[in-house]
């Protein structure tokens, strides 16, 4: 499920995003890594929304900075929206 837009998507349709044992949030674009995990759609929509309503430090429990979110929007536009 999307933390953003909270709709029920597979896998391959959502991009997870952990909380490794050491505390630092990081992409996990395999989807195998340790961690604490949270997902979010594939669309630049639901980025912005998890951002603004701070979705991800929620779920995740932790301070989310910017590096992330570019991280995020390049994988977006690296491999286009999945919706």
């Amino acid at each position: 499920m999307c933390i953003a837009c909270r709709e029920m998507r597979s896998k391959k349709e959502l991009m997870r995003v952990v909380k490794t044992p050491e505390g630092s949030l990081v992409f996990d674009a395999t989807g195998k890594r340790n961690g604490r995990g949270a997902y979010l759609c594939r669309t630049n929509a639901c980025t912005e929304r998890a951002w603004k309503i701070r979705a991800l430090e929620r779920a995740l429990e932790a301070p989310v900075n910017d590096e992330l979110k570019a991280a995020l929007l390049t994988e977006i536009e690296r491999n286009g929206s999945a919706v």
